[in-house]
């Protein structure tokens, strides 16, 4: 490929840092763009200090995003994935990180909507949204323009506080606090924050005060409520061995979006990597290792969904 200059100093063919205006500071991210006419998806992270490449300081080293983002380039589609505000590149964004709710998100998406198409001189942007950042996709996609279209991965079909439950309620330590635990997710649903200082220590990480902003402004979203409100393009991909999100919430999903595909995939987890069998410490183990490929179909899948219902070649 013949390398060209496009927007400000972007290179094709190569991976560029880019910025977008943030609160305090720059937000920051990765620019892949294989060709001009190429569509360009902004990658939106999972939860917690999950960073561009889809990993965390908490022991997940599986980089999905910069591999799906490479995945995408061999297909002819550019892609931006991002720190969130006040995490890694995006530290100078905001003094907390923790200071934030599912709206800020939404509103650092659209920053990132209009530097992809002052960088591109495309139109319209696809959102894909991982996990958590699934919620953020739907939500930003009821409210913002210049959006193509949706591909939500692992992305929860029930409100947030609903599958806490359900993931705390599989771990056999937690069954004498989920009394305590189902109070507080009751609470914080209904925008009504907890006293911390009375939250039993094994539980404080999940309910600190400096997080219930945040937590009361993602249980409040039902996912599926708003994909019901979408009239664009969406595709749902689940992998059939995800330990954190269901097929059944995949099917919510669907059910709920009138525009909507649904993809599952065999032996595929939440990192998007191969397990083969119901072996928890197997499926572990893969988000530990940035050299394991993703599955081939998750990047297959998504490229031929971009490529089938992208219009936006006639607009650059």
């Amino acid at each position: 490929m013949v390398s060209a200059t496009i927007g400000a100093g972007i290179v094709l063919g190569t991976q560029a840092e880019v910025k977008a205006p943030g609160p305090d500071g720059p937000l920051r991210g990765t620019m892949v763009r294989p060709t001009n006419e190429a569509p360009t998806v902004l990658m939106i992270p999972g939860s917690g200090p999950t960073d561009r490449d889809g990993n965390n300081p908490q022991g997940v080293r599986a980089a999905p995003y910069r591999l799906l983002a490479e995945g995408l380039a061999g297909h002819g589609i550019g892609s931006v994935r991002i720190d969130k505000r006040g995490m890694f590149g995006s530290q100078a964004a905001v003094g907390d990180p923790n200071s934030v709710t599912i709206d800020d998100y939404v509103r650092d998406t659209a920053a990132w909507i209009e530097v992809i198409r002052f960088q591109t001189g495309i139109e319209r942007v696809w959102l894909l949204g991982h996990s958590e950042g699934g919620l953020v996709a739907l939500a930003a996609a009821t409210v913002l323009e210049n959006v193509s279209g949706l591909i939500l991965v692992a992305t929860p079909g029930r409100p947030l506080g609903d599958i806490l439950k359900e993931q705390l309620r599989a771990n056999p330590a937690i069954a004498p606090l989920m009394d305590a635990a189902d109070h507080a997710i009751d609470e914080l649903s209904a925008g009504r924050r907890v006293d911390a200082a009375k939250i039993a220590p094994e539980l404080a990480p999940l309910f600190s005060a400096d997080v219930q902003g945040f937590l009361i402004s993602a249980f409040s979203l039902d996912p599926a409520d708003l994909a019901s409100k979408i009239n664009k393009p969406v595709l749902i991909v689940q992998g059939q061995r995800d330990l954190q999100v269901s097929v059944a919430d995949a099917e919510r999903l669907h059910k709920a979006a009138p525009n909507s595909i649904l993809v599952t995939l065999t032996d595929t987890n939440h990192v998007l990597k191969r397990v083969t069998s119901d072996d928890r410490n197997a499926n572990i183990a893969t988000y530990l290792s940035g050299d394991v490929p993703l599955v081939p179909e998750v990047v297959e899948t998504i490229s031929h969904f971009v490529k089938t219902h992208d219009d936006l070649h006639s607009e650059t």
